[in-house]
């Protein structure tokens, strides 16, 4: 770890920062760090190659000097509670006294445009949030352009559509029997699959512009239950019944999701970052998705 001439490290170290920093120890010359709120899970990371601290809403790094000290780049992933984000409440000081630092990256939400009807919204979209998750993103987001603009903090921020990869897909919802294809006309979710959101947070840290934000989502927006009729496709398995939105009984977390309805375009990070999507849909991503659970699951069968 001393070593690498480059150290990002993640607060947050949860399922997209996996795979960003299984990509960078694969590539040399990087070292890799983050936080966890578990103990189990901080063991594991550390069987991995990734050196893991322990973080918690109210908890602080416990000698953070020492622990960042020749940090280059920084991912922040913590969720933001009612009192804010616990990175920012915990270590803005701190983030503003690394000598090495490169680049930080937050992630975001495109909750942060709202309800938009269905219409398409891009990084000039006036934000106006419609939701408790995106206002709490969106305060979070200026939270660090501030530290930015007061002392040249070099922020970048990442509006994300939803988030799916191996592991965490229509596919596992079908397997599971919980998948479920709500019927509500009109309605259309972006999406974007993890290692697209790698490639950009990568392009990004290569050629980091500071105070830029991106939209991070596929060309193809859709409603979900086309994906969940994609992936039983895929799966062979029969497809769930269409069920009208107004007689789902979604639980509240669920109806959060189907309160915003718009289409995110994607053109930034193609023409500011150069990023040519791997899974420019649903359906380059899921049939990828099974044929990397495929591909593990044989593994593990051979060992």
């Amino acid at each position: 770890m001393e070593h690498a001439a480059k150290h990002l490290f993640c607060f947050g170290y949860g399922y997209s920062c996996n795979y960003l920093g299984h990509e960078l120890m694969g590539r040399g010359g990087w070292g890799v760090s983050g936080t966890t709120r578990d103990q189990s899970r901080k063991s594991e990371l550390k069987s991995r190659g990734v050196k893991a601290h322990l973080l918690d809403d109210d908890i602080p790094l416990a000698d953070p000097v020492y622990m960042l000290r020749d940090v280059t780049h920084i991912l922040i992933s913590t969720p933001p509670s009612s009192g804010g984000d616990p990175t920012f409440n915990m270590h803005a000081q701190d983030l503003l006294n690394l000598p090495k630092l490169e680049w930080v990256g937050y992630l975001s939400t495109t909750g942060s445009y709202g309800d938009r009807g269905g219409s398409w919204v891009d990084e000039s979209s006036e934000v106006r949030p419609t939701t408790k998750r995106g206002s709490r993103r969106l305060n979070v987001e200026r939270q660090y352009l501030s530290l930015l603009k007061s002392y040249g903090l070099p922020v970048h921020i990442f509006r994300l559509a939803g988030i799916y990869g191996p592991g965490r897909s229509a596919l596992d919802s079908v397997r599971s029997s919980v998948a479920r294809r709500i019927d509500k006309p009109g309605h259309v979710f972006s999406r974007v699959h993890v290692e697209d959101l790698v490639q950009v947070l990568l392009a990004s840290m290569y050629a980091p512009k500071s105070g830029e934000v991106y939209n991070v989502s596929d060309d193809m927006p859709a409603p979900s239950h086309e994906v969940i009729d994609y992936a039983c496709a895929l799966l062979r398995r029969p497809v769930p019944p269409l069920i009208p939105f107004d007689g789902a009984n979604l639980a509240p977390i669920a109806l959060s999701f189907y309160a915003d309805n718009k289409r995110v375009r994607n053109a930034k990070i193609k023409s500011d970052l150069g990023v040519s999507l791997r899974y420019p849909s649903y359906k380059e991503g899921l049939k990828a998705c099974m044929d990397a659970e495929e591909y593990a699951s044989s593994f593990l069968k051979i060992i």
